[in-house]
């Protein structure tokens, strides 16, 4: 057994890990080593269950002040403060998605922001995303933008006030590294991308900007006050970042509309 002291965001967060194997991806992707005197959440993790991925179907019940989240390869056991969990998974893919679905759970209940499916990139000390339907280029335009520094390349990590939006360095990360980045950074633009012969960038209404990303939330929800509260974390993030549709070409040219 293992003890993982780490920080995803603002969250100061405990991980138990029993597996070996499990460990070893936790310390890839994870800082390790983080000094604090309480976590936000402490989780537990064990390996062992379920079968091998079969699609992105998550069952969710409630009851005796725990919350269970069920996929085929992996179980999530949170109580209902949120200060503390059990996963449950079959392998590391297991493990990454399960973890994407606590902490999206974890920031929402606290009113913090939202895990958006997304790449995002720096440029001049501001933070733009990239995102879309799958396969329309996400991690595309992630590699197109090299040498920008990648803050995430599946899932990014975006903090909603009612002023201001912030991005994290992301450690859910689907196939591409990058270097250390600590603190946070404004986030200046939203694309939603489209592969295409041609660059094109038009702004979007607020109306149809919070429409284009209510389905690019990582988040399964199990109340109404739920959707109240990732609707109210949508309507102040495109009250305060400018959302795009972004047509580009399978070159980095698409970033003479943006910077």
């Amino acid at each position: 057994m293992e003890v993982i002291n780490t920080k995803i965001g603002d969250h100061f967060i405990q991980i138990i890990c029993k597996s070996k194997v499990l460990l070893k991806m936790l310390q890839k992707n994870f800082q390790t080593n983080i000094c604090f005197k309480q976590p936000d959440l402490v989780i537990e993790i064990n390996d062992g269950y379920g079968v091998s991925f079969i699609d992105y179907q998550v069952k969710i019940t409630k009851g005796n002040n725990q919350i269970q989240y069920c996929r085929a390869d992996y179980l999530i056991e949170i109580n209902s403060d949120y200060k503390s969990a059990t996963i449950s998974v079959f392998n590391e893919l297991a493990l990454k998605h399960a973890l994407m679905n606590l902490y999206s759970a974890f920031i929402v209940y606290h009113n913090w922001g939202l895990l958006i499916h997304s790449s995002c990139v720096m440029e001049n000390g501001k933070a733009h995303i990239f995102s879309g339907h799958s396969g329309a280029g996400k991690s595309t335009a992630a590699k197109l933008s090299f040498p920008r520094m990648l803050l995430s390349d599946e899932a990014t990590i975006v903090k909603i006030n009612s002023g201001n939006v912030e991005v994290y360095n992301s450690p859910f990360r689907s196939e591409l590294e990058a270097e250390p980045f600590e603190g946070t950074v404004t986030l200046e633009s939203i694309q939603i991308i489209y592969q295409a012969l041609q660059n094109d960038r038009t702004k979007l209404p607020m109306a149809d900007a919070l429409i284009n990303l209510m389905d690019k939330v990582f988040f399964w929800p199990h109340s109404q006050d739920e959707i109240k509260t990732i609707l109210n974390l949508l309507t102040k993030l495109v009250k305060n970042v400018s959302v795009y549709d972004l047509n580009f070409q399978k070159n980095n040219t698409f970033w003479k509309l943006i910077s």
